[in-house]
């Protein structure tokens, strides 16, 4: 292999890759990237036999080949380095790094002894959807999931297909968040629907490496493959069934509550500065039904309250709430009003009354 490259693309690429990279006693070559010509550019590889993230970068191609290299080194190098541009060449498993002022010779391995990366077979039977788009959406649910070795398949993302919407759903069992994509918003030949959870892993690392333009995802038995134009990834899906999360939504309320989602942000941010170890807030309806007030109290700090006008349908009612969970909530929403709807006890829910793609279900703090 020998190559003339661009050191911020080089640099970019190595940025997209590097999160893929992990350290493990029993295969050390983990640590390694694959670096290989392909079709005139140059393919950075990157693997921890979970999650496989691929990255195409232009650069002149003199003679076709490949090697595998240690991550960290290249990585040092190439940050560190002050020279626009890079000539690579692999030699005896050796990569040759040059610039004008610079050389370093790389230890190296075959490309034969990295890992195969998996691949999905089908990749025309495919959704298409604006990257930018599902980006967003992932960032309305992804804060409510969390890794969980008791119950390895909430440790996810819930994509939920049935030809006319796509539903992205996580939950960590104290809150839930559904996003619901239609038709109008992404293009698709699947003739059938299917459920499959996407690791947390791959669903920030999306987030963080999609570039903008059109996204392509496939999905087997096994696989997700999320595919642009210079990036791929690829994952094993989560064994198991998703918990059955619809027979918690809430489908009637004692109370409901319009008021201003900035107000509420704001509320929450000041009142949480008094509260305690389990992070509590409580809510409640004033005398009048004309506001709420959200109070918090710690022995050593003291306490604080926050009015804000609501308009309040129902009964009154005192409910204590994790803030945290409550200020993710109120993030992942555009609208300017909210409706906050309670139950005593039982799953409160945030919505708009604009937008009915996207809920946000949390569980109050039991009392006592």
């Amino acid at each position: 292999m020998k190559i003339i490259i661009l050191r911020d693309n080089l640099k970019e690429g190595l940025n997209t890759i590097g999160r893929a990279i992990t350290e493990n006693a029993n295969l050390p070559i983990l640590k390694n990237i694959l670096i290989k010509t392909h079709n005139n550019k140059i393919k950075l590889v990157a693997t921890n036999l979970e999650l496989a993230i691929t990255h195409l970068i232009s650069c002149k191609v003199i003679e076709d080949g490949g090697v595998t290299i240690p991550f960290s080194v290249l990585n040092n190098i190439v940050i560190n380095s002050d020279s626009e541009r890079i000539n690579l060449e692999s030699i005896n498993n050796n990569l040759i790094y040059k610039t004008d002022n610079y050389e370093a010779n790389i230890q190296g391995l075959s490309e034969d002894e990295y890992p195969i990366i998996p691949k999905i077979d089908n990749i025309e039977t495919c959704i298409k959807i604006d990257a930018t788009i599902f980006k967003n959406s992932l960032l309305k649910v992804i804060n409510s999931a969390q890794v969980s070795e008791i119950h390895p398949e909430i440790s996810g993302i819930l994509f939920n297909f049935q030809t006319s919407n796509l539903k992205l759903v996580a939950t960590d069992s104290f809150r839930l968040a559904e996003k619901t994509l239609f038709e109008k918003d992404y293009k698709s030949n699947l003739h059938k629907g299917f459920n499959v959870i996407i690791p947390l892993k791959i669903a920030q690392e999306v987030i963080r490496v999609v570039p903008d333009g059109e996204l392509v995802i496939c999905v087997d038995l096994n696989q997700v493959l999320f595919k642009t134009d210079g990036v791929e990834l690829i994952s094993r899906v989560i064994d198991g069934n998703y918990p059955n999360y619809e027979q918690i939504i809430p489908k009637e309320f004692e109370t409901e509550c319009l008021l201003s989602r900035e107000q509420f942000l704001n509320a929450v941010k000041l009142v949480s500065n008094f509260t305690g170890k389990v992070n509590d807030i409580k809510i409640k309806t004033t005398e009048g039904g004309k506001s709420l007030e959200v109070f918090s109290n710690n022995s050593y700090l003291g306490e604080n309250k926050y009015l804000i006008p609501a308009k309040i349908k129902g009964e009154n009612f005192n409910i204590s709430f994790n803030w945290r969970y409550l200020m993710d909530g109120l993030k992942n929403f555009d609208s300017e009003e909210l409706i906050f709807a309670v139950n005593k006890e039982r799953p409160a829910i945030l919505k708009s009354g604009q937008d009915f793609s996207y809920f946000y279900i949390l569980m109050p703090i039991k009392e006592g």
